[in-house]
């Protein structure tokens, strides 16, 4: 589902209240929450793990971040948001544990971690092998380790933002992240051991 769907979809759902006031906080939607609404659909990925858990977090935060645009002061939307999409996400899963990413397609954006791109065409067979080896180490990684660094490195969320997204503090996200890149490092830079263990 697109972000016009999600906006309409939302709009559907929120015909409460007097005109005036449905058209203000129309308004303040728009201004506010619909720039950010590419940003939640990533965040939501990442954390969900499912396209489809993903769109249904990011409906039911739209929907509240609706329900309470009147009360938003017009500061800082995305952290507003991303705080809101947490504890939708707490509320909505409350007892499930986060799993590893095993499906690796649900990530619109195929950018591996770091930024890294191939520079040319000819490095197209290298770039398949690091790539691979790259999905390897994430995968491995702890899920505490793995959420952080694929908020950072492929969501492209600052640390306050991940920190708001996963409801940790600052100082423990830079500490997570950092741990994750050194064992993805770790992980590319050991040779791959002999007799089949992969």
């Amino acid at each position: 589902m697109g972000t016009t769907a999600l906006v309409a979809q939302v709009a559907h759902w929120v015909q409460d209240g007097p005109l005036a006031d449905r058209e203000s906080r129309a308004h303040a939607f728009r201004l506010h929450v619909e720039p950010e609404i590419e940003v939640l659909l990533r965040v939501a990925r990442t954390l969900t793990r499912s396209g489809p858990d993903a769109e249904d977090l990011v409906q039911e935060t739209l929907v509240r971040a609706y329900r309470a645009i009147d009360r938003f002061d017009g500061r800082h939307p995305r952290a507003w948001l991303l705080t809101i999409l947490r504890n939708t996400n707490a509320n909505m899963h409350r007892r499930r544990r986060p799993g590893l990413v095993d499906d690796w397609v649900v990530m619109d954006d195929q950018r591996p971690a770091f930024g890294v791109a191939p520079a040319a065409a000819e490095d197209e067979a290298l770039w398949g092998r690091l790539e691979a080896d790259l999905q390897r180490a994430v995968q491995q990684l702890d899920p505490r380790f793995q959420q952080v660094l694929l908020l950072i490195d492929v969501d492209q969320l600052t640390y306050a933002e991940a920190a708001r997204a996963l409801g940790v503090p600052v100082g423990t996200v830079m500490s997570r992240l950092h741990r994750a890149r050194e064992r993805v490092r770790r992980a590319l830079s050991d040779p791959p051991t002999k007799g089949g263990a992969s």
